[in-house]
């Protein structure tokens, strides 16, 4: 079981011909940023000059590199030759739990692995869905991504109001966010295709942005779905 202190998750990927492919990922216990394993070797495509995003708002600053694409690139490189549809058993380990699913798409699992290194890998606008790796739910689902997206941006509003600041009760900015987050999405795609001969992490990928899409597309629609659940809340005050 992975150390309590790391704050770390370990993905066990098990297919049937008995290969394991196995990733821990480490996080800061109090920042959650990501804790890249010492003297990991780069390959060419993820070096200091590579740059997914063009207009991302770190590339002018001197010295500065993507760390995002040196943070996922061993990821990439253990899945370049699996196909997305390619099923395995999948095992979760963190310090609170294991959780495990028999025989699903690889894209499914993988990219809850490649969404957790991402949003917490210094990116300025992956950055506002960092909170949500404190509580990290593999194999989540639609209704439970929009869920989760929308509370953790409901409680960055109330420490904002408590801070004598504006608050955005509307989800209008979310839905800005997950725009943004979407055109990083393709921008990795995009750049990605170089490195992988199958397709698993570039389906990965597709799978998160299609949870983005849905959310902004009908953000109020989405919700009505949760609303009856509320009922005790909803009733006037006696």
């Amino acid at each position: 079981m992975p150390d309590v202190a790391d704050h770390s998750y370990r993905y066990t990927f098990s297919f049937p011909d008995g290969q394991n492919i196995v990733c821990q990922v480490n996080l800061d216990p109090v920042t959650l940023d990501y804790l890249p394993p010492a003297g990991q070797e780069l390959p060419a495509w993820a070096q200091n000059e590579s740059w997914p995003c063009t207009e991302c708002e770190l590339r002018p600053k001197p010295g500065a590199h993507c760390q995002l694409i040196q943070n996922i690139a061993a990821v990439v490189v253990q899945f370049r030759d699996v196909a997305s549809f390619d099923r395995a058993d999948v095992m979760v380990e963190s310090a609170e739990r294991t959780v495990s699913q028999r025989q699903i798409p690889v894209q499914e699992a993988l990219s809850s692995l490649l969404g957790l290194i991402m949003v917490t890998s210094g990116c300025p606008t992956l950055d506002f869905l960092r909170p949500m790796t404190r509580i990290h739910l593999p194999f989540a689902n639609l209704e439970e991504t929009i869920f989760r997206a929308a509370s953790t941006y409901l409680l960055a509003q109330y420490y904002r109001h408590k801070r004598g600041m504006s608050a955005d009760w509307d989800l209008v900015k979310l839905m800005s966010i997950y725009r943004q987050i979407g055109a990083i999405n393709n921008s990795l795609c995009d750049y990605l295709k170089q490195a992988v001969s199958q397709d698993a992490n570039l389906n990965a990928l597709i799978v998160l942005d299609t949870f983005g899409q849905m959310l902004t597309g009908s953000i109020e629609t989405e919700l009505a779905q949760f609303e009856h659940l509320f009922t005790p809340y909803l009733l006037e005050d006696s």
